[in-house]
C-alpha cells in the first residue's frame, strides 16, 4: 500500500508540473502579405479568428524575420539564430543554386548539427507535432521525426497543391503529402483544413502533458488554389486577389479551429499562441499585399523582411496591447524555452532573445539594439532606427525607420558618414558567418532586384496593383 500511495503521490505532482507548463501553438503561415489581415488594416480580407487573437494577445508593429524567402527563414525560426551563421544561404531551392554550389539536391537541408526549438523543448519534457510545410530538407535524415518532433503531417518541400494529387509529379517525394515517415497519402479534402483537423487530433490526445505545435500552412502559397465555397465569399474581387482571399478565409478558419478547441478542452488560458508569417508577400506571384511597406518577398525592403507577429497568452500576458520595438521571429525559440521552465542561459550560441521580460514590461529597453540580414552579396544593417541596406552594383541606401516606414526617402547622401559607419560594422558581422553551402544563379539575383524595384513605393504598388479590388 505504501509503494501504491508513493507512486499516487508521484502521478500527481507530475500531472501538477506538466499543467504548469503552457502548451505552445505556433500558427505560421507562408508568403501572406503585411498587410492582407484585418487586423493589420485590410477591410478586404475575412479573418475574424486571427482578428480576435490579435485583441487577447500581443501584435508587434515591427516583427521581422531573419530572411526574405521561405527555407531560411524557416532555418533561422527553427534554430533561434541566424541561418547565415551555418552556411544556410537565402536560397529557397535547389533549382535556383549555382552549378558551382557544394551542396544540391537532396544536401540542401538544415544542417544536422543545428539544434532546433523542437529538441530544445523536448528536453524541457514537451511532445511536440509538425503539421503541414516543412522546406528545411527533403532528404530522410532532415525529417522533421529525426529534428525533435514526435509527429508530423504533410509534406517535405516548399510548395504543393492543396487538393490530392491524381499523379504525383515524377521525382517529387517533396510534394507528396506524407502521415509520419514513408508512409505517403494524399489529403482527403483541402490541406489548409486537413492541416488544422491533424493539429486537433494531436491536441485531444496529448491534452494532459504539455505540448508543441508547429501549424506551418503553405497557405496563401502558390499554386493559387481555393475551394469554390471560400470563393463565392468574395463576389466583388477577381483574379488571383480573389483567390489569395479565399485562401486567407480558409487559413483563418483552420486557425480559429485549433483555438476554438483548446478552449474546448479548458486549454485556452495556459497556451501561448503566436501567429506570424515566413517572409512578405510576393504580390507579383500571389496578389498578396504588402502596403504600406515597399517591398516583396525575395528582396530586403520592409516588404520583404517585416511580417505579421502575434502573440498571446492568457494566464500571463495583457489583452490588446501593440509593441512597437523591432523583434524577430528568431525570438520565439528562447521565449518558448523561458516560457517552459527552460534557463536561457543552457541556450548556446544563438542570436534570439527571450521576449517576455519585455512584453511585460519588466524590461523597458530595446529586445535588440542590433539586426542583420544577408542574401549574396545584399546586406541590411538594422540599429536602433536606421536601416542601411548594400548592394554589390548601386549605392547604399539608409532609411530613419521611426519616420520612414515605407522607404520612401533616402537619406544616404545626407548622412555619408553614418553610411561609412554602417557598412563597416555589417561587415564585421559578415566575417563571422560560415562560407555559404549554395550559392544564387545571377539570373535569380536581378530578378530579385527587378522585383524590389517594381514594388519600390507605395505608388507604385498601387499602380501594378490597380486590378486587385484592393481595399
Amino acid at each position: 500500500m505504501k509503494n501504491i500511495a508513493i507512486l499516487v503521490l508521484v502521478l500527481m505532482c507530475t500531472a501538477l508540473y506538466a499543467q504548469d507548463k503552457p502548451n505552445i501553438i505556433l500558427l505560421f503561415s507562408d508568403d501572406a502579405g503585411y498587410g492582407d489581415f484585418g487586423f493589420q488594416g485590410s477591410t478586404v480580407m475575412k479573418t475574424p479568428n486571427l482578428d480576435k487573437l490579435a485583441e487577447q494577445g500581443i501584435t508587434f508593429t515591427q516583427g521581422y524575420v531573419s530572411a526574405s524567402v521561405c527555407g531560411p527563414s524557416r532555418a533561422g525560426l527553427m534554430t533561434g539564430k541566424y541561418q547565415q551563421r551555418f552556411g544556410y544561404e537565402e536560397i529557397n531551392v535547389p533549382g535556383y543554386m549555382s552549378e558551382n554550389s557544394k551542396f544540391l539536391g537532396d544536401d540542401m537541408g538544415l544542417p544536422l548539427d543545428q539544434v532546433t526549438m523542437a529538441d530544445y523543448l523536448k528536453k524541457l519534457g514537451y511532445t511536440n507535432a509538425m503539421f503541414g510545410k516543412w522546406h528545411l530538407g527533403d532528404a530522410d535524415r532532415f525529417h522533421p521525426l529525426k529534428r525533435g518532433f514526435d509527429e508530423f503531417y504533410g509534406f517535405r518541400g516548399g510548395d504543393r497543391s492543396y487538393f490530392a494529387y491524381k499523379e504525383v509529379p515524377k521525382g517529387h517525394l517533396d510534394k507528396r503529402m506524407e502521415n509520419g515517415f514513408g508512409n505517403f497519402e494524399e489529403p482527403k479534402s483541402y490541406a489548409t483544413d486537413v492541416f488544422a483537423e491533424k493539429a486537433i487530433s494531436f491536441i485531444e490526445r496529448n491534452k494532459d502533458r504539455p505540448f508543441f505545435v508547429y501549424l506551418a500552412f503553405n497557405a496563401v502559397h502558390t499554386p493559387m488554389e481555393a475551394t469554390e465555397e471560400d470563393l463565392k465569399k468574395f463576389p466583388n474581387l477577381k483574379g488571383k486577389r480573389k483567390e489569395v482571399a479565399a485562401m486567407t478565409l480558409a487559413l483563418d478558419r483552420a486557425c480559429g479551429k485549433v483555438i476554438d478547441k483548446l478552449k474546448e478542452l479548458g486549454l485556452d488560458e495556459n497556451t501561448i499562441i503566436v501567429f506570424s508569417n515566413d517572409n512578405g508577400g510576393p504580390t507579383d506571384k500571389n496578389a498578396s499585399i504588402n502596403l504600406p511597406l515597399s517591398g516583396t518577398k525575395s528582396n530586403q525592403l520592409e516588404g520583404g523582411l517585416r511580417v505579421p507577429y502575434v502573440i498571446s497568452w492568457p494566464k500571463k500576458l495583457d489583452k490588446n496591447i501593440t509593441y512597437t520595438y523591432p523583434v524577430s521571429t528568431l525570438d520565439l525559440l528562447p521565449t518558448f524555452y523561458a516560457a517552459g521552465g527552460g534557463n536561457t542561459n543552457d541556450l548556446k550560441d544563438i542570436d534570439g532573445v527571450n521576449l517576455l521580460p519585455y512584453i511585460t514590461g519588466e524590461n523597458k529597453t530595446r529586445p535588440h539594439e542590433k539586426l542583420y540580414w544577408k542574401k549574396e552579396n545584399r546586406g541590411v544593417y538594422r540599429e536602433g532606427d536606421w536601416k542601411f541596406i548594400r548592394f554589390p552594383d548601386r549605392p547604399a541606401e539608409l532609411y530613419d525607420m521611426s519616420k520612414d516606414t515605407s522607404e520612401l526617402e533616402n537619406l544616404a547622401d545626407k548622412y555619408p558618414e553614418r553610411v561609412k559607419e554602417m557598412y563597416k560594422k555589417l561587415f564585421q558581422w559578415e566575417l563571422t558567418l560560415e562560407r555559404p553551402m549554395w550559392m544564387l544563379k545571377r539570373k535569380f539575383e536581378k530578378n530579385d532586384i527587378d522585383r524590389m524595384d517594381r514594388y519600390r513605393t507605395p505608388e507604385l504598388v498601387k499602380k501594378e496593383t490597380s486590378g486587385f479590388n484592393m481595399d
